[in-house]
């Protein structure tokens, strides 16, 4: 299954991406029998502490987690998803996600990416063909017996377009606060149960004091492109270390 590229996103090589492990063109041949475990959860996300997240999802996010920016060249956006290494506060026992908490789009879209064909304007839709998500004979197929894509296959190309989409506007957006040198290195230390602290590095966030210091013309060209608002969802998102706190406290006296 293939859709028109615009810029290249996600790539299943050399690196992997977060979460994928075994992804594979969707083949109608190859793959005719084949569909989700029954069960699938979230429990792919076990022992990750933030996420990927896209420019649109920001007003979302911000309610529930830390906005945070990779310390790379990139200064890809991320949803912080716990204060210490492997571990995600929002995953419970059961392999679901916290109750009326929003669910990253980067989550969502699993075990279904988009990889770009060599020397071809075209996306492919693959999926994460790794035993512990998919099985021969799984309940929830990705064809039909006439070899059309099932509708779950339908809805995961559609998904995919939305957030290849998404992301390539996020690209921008993060390339251009990177150029504007409006972001910080920053660590957290967090109290916690005990009395025991807990530092949080290895990310970046928009330093208010420099974002006002912008000068009027970058300013004016973030405003036409509709940015602001996502600037200060993501300064609004500072208020959600202080949840991340409260769940680790809650976690770590269970």
């Amino acid at each position: 299954m293939t859709d028109k590229k615009t810029n290249g996103e996600d790539q299943t090589a050399p690196a992997l991406p977060l979460f994928y492990k075994k992804p594979a063109p969707l083949d109608a041949k190859k793959h005719a029998n084949l569909g989700l475990l029954e069960n699938f959860g979230l429990g792919f996300t076990e022992g990750i502490n933030a996420v990927p997240v896209n420019l649109i999802e920001f007003p979302q996010i911000c309610h529930f987690y830390p906005i945070a920016f990779s310390p790379d060249a990139n200064a890809t956006p991320v949803a912080i998803l716990g204060l210490r290494d492997n571990e995600n506060l929002f995953l419970t026992s059961k392999n679901r996600w916290a109750e009326e908490t929003y669910i990253p789009a980067y989550i969502r879209r699993y075990p279904f990416i988009f990889s770009e064909i060599p020397d071809s304007d075209q996306l492919t839709l693959c999926v994460d063909t790794d035993p512990a998500v998919v099985e021969e004979g799984g309940a929830q197929k990705f064809f039909e017996e006439d070899g059309k894509p099932s509708t779950l296959a339908q809805n995961a190309l559609e998904f995919c377009k939305s957030y290849h989409a998404a992301a390539q506007q996020t690209v921008e957006f993060s390339q251009a606060l990177a150029a504007s040198d409006i972001l910080v290195d920053r660590a957290a230390e967090i109290t916690v149960e005990g009395d025991k602290k807990i530092n949080f590095s290895g990310f970046r966030i928009i330093d208010e004091k420099k974002l006002a210091e912008t000068d009027d013309k970058t300013f004016l060209e973030w405003r036409e492109k509709g940015w602001l608002p996502f600037i200060y969802a993501h300064l609004f998102s500072g208020s959600q270390w202080q949840r991340l706190t409260q769940l680790l406290n809650k976690s770590m006296a269970h």
